[in-house]
């Protein structure tokens, strides 16, 4: 059975949590005297009624979680986190209708990174700050922003653990889900404060340094400049970017493995890594000679638009240096694949993830070899273990729905009146919170002008993107709801 009043419990506190997370807005805004403290204030104090509410519901409840428990959690989360977060914009007058709220706070929530604004530098700091918060929040999971505080209360994490890192693979870095969280925020917050001081030094205003590093470590994609990266003209900015943004697109798990159990060679070794920069390495190589050959610029800067493309793109982040929609139609097809494939499990990038790839290529390889020895045994392995036939049928499953889904997504946007080359990248980029897309929907433009009926059902995709599917899509099967 389902454990009502404990979802409610958990809700109340996340939501209580949130509701204090509304003070960095504030202060922002006291700093520089941009007139939002009341309506974070109103946000916040709504956020905490809300969740106070909740808690009393679920004060006497059962402190034991299972599985159906940890997907409902989640996934209500992330709604009721997007519901409040958007207060701030609801209130300021600043955003047109709900369904732009609800399509930015989503967007930052799920790092996807799409926006509707059109005059980013005219916004409030303090909005501005709050946009890249939600992604920074929302980049490594919002429960697990919370399970170092649930042992506190008695209630385990583990399911939760499953359905927020719902990837083919996650490593336990420690058995307790509590100092796991501990060890990857460390590392989390040691990228993020990097990233401020390089940037920072690389000419940047400290405010801005701020923000598109918390952008970026999240693999989000909101900038304070309406040109976002390209406005700065620098190459320094554009490069520790572009290397952060890979970065973060590395299991976090692994720099556990590196830096503090000293296991290098594991790291190395490790086959969706090694997918991943394969992948990376041989895409910007390509579209970087294509740019030098078809544009008339310097080999330098053919590379450094693609590394920096490639990258924003593959790691799912959406910050951008250039509108690709302007570059040679051959390019389109190449970030189209990295855009569906992504990076690394265990990271705060969207996508299929390479570990994905990498079993479906093992498969087929595996095919090869029994059709010319049909004798022949021969298993799959991932990081030189034997993966179980459930996680190639997991796999498989998920990459089969994955593909319907951005088909449906492509279908739904035709139907009003979207450019078919549009319709299939916005599909592909909200399912994969990538956030950047093509043509009139580019990098040279925002997302406003999308019909209010495409902003919902792309928030929605945006959501399924983010929890990997089966943890939303569970939700909506018969025996889920049954009682045993």
């Amino acid at each position: 059975m389902i454990n009502y009043r404990l979802i409610c419990k958990i809700l109340g506190l996340l939501l209580i949590i949130e509701s204090l997370l509304f003070i960095a807005g504030i202060g922002v805004s006291l700093y520089y005297h941009d007139g939002m403290v009341p309506d974070f204030v109103k946000s916040a104090l709504i956020t905490l009624f809300a969740g106070a509410v909740f808690l009393s519901v679920g004060l006497k409840a059962e402190n034991s979680i299972s599985k159906k428990d940890g997907c409902l959690i989640v996934t209500l989360t992330w709604i009721l986190f997007t519901i409040f977060g958007m207060l701030p914009y609801y209130f300021s007058g600043r955003f047109e209708s709900l369904a732009n709220c609800v399509f930015e706070t989503m967007s930052g929530f799920t790092t996807t990174g799409a926006s509707i604004l059109d005059n980013i530098e005219e916004m409030p700091r303090s909005i501005l700050f709050w946009r890249s918060f939600t992604h920074w929040i929302g980049g490594f999971g919002i429960v697990f922003f919370t399970l170092a505080f649930l042992p506190i209360f008695g209630i385990g994490g583990m399911q939760l653990f499953a359905a927020e890192t719902a990837g083919i693979t996650h490593e336990k870095i420690h058995p307790k889900v509590r100092e796991t969280s501990k060890k990857l925020w460390l590392i989390y917050l040691f990228l993020t404060i990097a990233a401020i001081i390089i940037l920072y030094l690389q000419g940047m205003s400290l405010f801005d340094s701020v923000c598109h590093s918390m952008s970026t470590i999240a693999t989000g994609g909101f900038s304070t400049k309406q040109d976002s990266i390209k406005y700065y003209d620098s190459p320094g900015i554009e490069y520790t970017i572009a290397i952060f943004m890979i970065l973060s697109s590395i299991n976090f798990s692994l720099y556990y493995l590196g830096f503090f159990k000293k296991k290098a060679k594991e790291v190395l070794h490790n086959t969706e890594l090694r997918y991943f920069l394969v992948t990376l390495s041989y895409i910007v190589l390509v579209i970087a000679g294509i740019l030098y050959i078809k544009q008339d610029i310097s080999m330098e800067e053919a590379f450094r638009k693609s590394l920096f493309q490639v990258a924003s793109v593959q790691s799912t982040t959406g910050l951008a240096t250039d509108d690709f929609t302007y570059w040679p139609p051959l390019t389109w097809i190449l970030i189209f694949f990295v855009m569906i494939i992504g990076s690394c499990a265990g990271s705060t990038s969207g996508g299929m993830k390479c570990i994905r790839l990498s079993i479906i290529i093992k498969v087929i390889k595996k095919e090869f070899i029994r059709m010319l020895h049909p004798n022949a045994v021969s298993a799959i392995k991932i990081n030189d273990r034997v993966i179980k036939n459930e996680v190639v049928t997991s796999a498989t499953s998920f990459i089969f729905i994955y593909l319907i889904i951005i088909f449906i997504g492509w279908g739904f946007f035709i139907n009003y009146d979207i450019q078919p080359l549009d319709a299939i990248y916005l599909s592909a980029s909200f399912l994969g919170n990538v956030g950047l897309a093509i043509g009139e929907y580019g990098a040279s433009f925002s997302c406003n002008h999308l019909p209010e009926a495409c902003k919902w059902f792309a928030s929605l995709l945006m959501l399924i993107g983010r929890l990997e599917i089966f943890t939303v899509a569970i939700l909506f099967t018969s025996y889920f709801w049954k009682k045993h």
